[in-house]
């Protein structure tokens, strides 16, 4: 490991902490500037049956008879130290609840995330070797599935596989087959981008010398692609990943909803009806730690999968 990639690393791990807080923040400011008292309107609401003690004591928790900008250093030291507080309305831990809900979502998304990929190289190779009018009919594919709401295609599914082939049923949302449906419902939208990008490099790869070369010396285009195309051309898909994170957490939530699963989508939807805002600042605040921690990843990746990648141009040197 180079003197310059480790200063490289930690440039970038110092401002993917600098971009969680300033998210944490601007989060909890938001929130903040809600007309009205969210939290004393809540915890006064008779069906939580809390005492005039018990509220005193949350509101100090919370700092509400102090400064917004005093509330804000109490909640950030809180998050800093892994307190996340608690639940307005069920008056459970904020992270038990974010890590009940958790696994369902992760699921979710990571087969999602598997999916989309498989989808984004069959697509791609498609494009790439299919003959003439099939090969732009291929390519033509990315552009239709951008084009269609993930809430649509999770709507036909459940219409076509659940209540005519009865392929899943939606009385039980996180079976496998259910898992596998919803995950194909937020797949479709999520491979359209990674698919232009893997199609673009393989344009641009298969027009190198090394192939034109490959190609003369009767390696078929199947080993041609296995063999020596994929691993350049998907160095840029590495981080379309990453950039994508963000579209799978915001697309959890609409597909949880619609195929009824518990996950994160479901857990902010009763936030927000609520008005829960430990909650909704938990999860918020956790979302953009996942998305933050997956582009570092991805970034830190990048100059070890290819050298050609220039250190002191990507740390400002």
């Amino acid at each position: 490991m180079t003197s310059d990639y480790k200063r490289f690393a930690l440039t970038r791990a110092g401002q993917a902490v600098v971009v969680v807080l300033l998210a944490y923040v601007l989060t909890f400011l938001v929130i903040s500037v809600l007309p009205g008292d969210a939290i004393t309107n809540t915890l006064r609401d008779p069906q939580h049956g809390l005492s005039e003690e018990d509220i005193q004591r949350i509101v100090a928790f919370y700092g509400l008879d102090q400064p917004v900008i005093v509330q804000l250093l109490l909640s950030l030291g809180r998050f800093l130290t892994g307190e996340l507080g608690f639940s307005l309305q069920s008056n459970l831990p904020v992270s038990q609840i974010v890590g009940d809900a958790l696994p369902s979502t992760l699921t979710l998304a990571t087969s999602a995330l598997l999916i989309a990929i498989v989808f984004a190289v069959v697509i791609a190779y498609g494009a790439q070797y299919l003959p003439g009018k099939w090969a732009a009919t291929v390519r033509s594919i990315p552009s239709f599935f951008l084009s269609v709401p993930n809430f649509v295609i999770g709507l036909v599914l459940i219409e076509f596989f659940a209540f005519r082939l009865h392929s899943f049923t939606t009385t039980d949302p996180n079976s496998p087959v259910a898992t596998l449906f919803a995950a194909i419902t937020l797949a479709i939208p999520v491979s359209a981008p990674l698919a232009e990008v893997l199609i673009a490099s393989l344009d641009h790869e298969s027009r190198q010398e090394y192939a034109v070369v490959a190609r003369s010396r009767g390696l078929t285009e199947a080993r041609l692609f296995a063999k020596h195309l994929v691993k350049p051309s998907a160095l840029p898909s590495v981080a379309m990943v990453a950039l994508i994170v963000g579209e799978l957490l915001g697309g959890s939530v609409i597909t949880e909803t619609i195929f009824g699963r518990d996950g994160i989508g479901t857990v902010v939807q009763k936030a927000v009806t609520g008005e829960d805002q430990p909650v909704l600042q938990a999860v918020v605040s956790l979302s953009a730690v996942v998305f933050v921690a997956v582009n570092l990843v991805a970034d830190l990746a990048s100059p070890l999968l290819d050298p050609r990648v220039k250190l002191r141009e990507k740390v400002g040197a």
